[in-house]
């Protein structure tokens, strides 16, 4: 059921003339987050050390060269950058060839699934102006799954959560992940979990009031190991029991 926000915006299900709209607002809602990992990342002192070792070492390779020692700096520099680009863009390109493909398939057929938009009304037309997408899943993390019928399905997992730049700080974020949590108890669900990268720090914040935990943290960003390292991200798992 459709749901008016403080906003006079509506919560309401996804439908197949959305698509494009979605795409573009999960291209965006992901990408976003590549420049902020970035100066978090070069940020971090084993960086900055590795900064300035290397453009000692091309000042001292290059024969005194200033030139020399900046090349070989933002050679590094352009590495990290690479690193926090590809773990966003790994991620997206998942997102867009898997989940996105087909989103009536894998978010509405199923009733243990769901997907959400925000549509508010910008310069008297009506915008898509978020999304919230759920997956019910096996609990595998805890080796005890109780079963939920024949499928084993006990758990809520958050997908994505967007809201468009203009419409932050005002609710929406809060309002959808409360319309997810509810889903999940309607479903009979134990928990709802949510996967968020380290840089996202509003994003985690934005949980931790509405309840949820962080239970554990990892490195798999879809991408090689060596990249979440050297982007220094983690990913950080949070759940709410229901």
């Amino acid at each position: 059921m459709a749901q008016n926000t403080n906003l006079q915006c509506v919560i309401r299900p996804y439908k197949p003339t959305d698509k494009s709209a979605v795409i573009s607002l999960l291209r965006f809602g992901i990408m976003e987050h590549v420049y902020p990992a970035f100066f978090k990342a070069m940020r971090h002192t084993d960086h900055i050390g590795m900064t300035l070792s290397i453009s000692v070492a091309g000042y001292v390779l290059g024969g005194s060269s200033y030139l020399q020692a900046l090349l070989f700096a933002g050679a590094w520099v352009s590495l990290i950058y690479y690193c926090c680009y590809e773990i966003y863009n790994s991620y997206l390109k998942k997102g867009l060839d898997v989940e996105m493909f087909n989103i009536q398939v894998n978010f509405l057929d199923n009733p243990v699934h769901h997907f959400w938009l925000v549509e508010a009304e910008v310069n008297g037309r009506s915008k898509v102006a978020g999304l919230l997408a759920v997956v019910g899943v096996k609990d595998c993390w805890n080796g005890n799954a109780e079963d939920r019928g024949s499928l084993g399905i006990n758990v809520g997992g958050i997908f994505q959560l967007i809201v468009s730049l203009p419409q932050r700080r005002k609710g929406l974020g809060t309002q959808l992940a409360e319309t997810a949590v509810e889903f999940c108890k309607k479903q009979g669900l134990s928990r709802v979990f949510v996967e968020i990268s380290s840089p996202q720090t509003a994003a985690i914040s934005l949980f931790q009031k509405l309840g949820f935990t962080v239970t554990c943290t990892h490195t798999d960003t879809h991408t090689y190991p060596w990249v979440s390292k050297l982007a220094r991200i983690n990913m950080i798992r949070m759940e709410k029991y229901l």
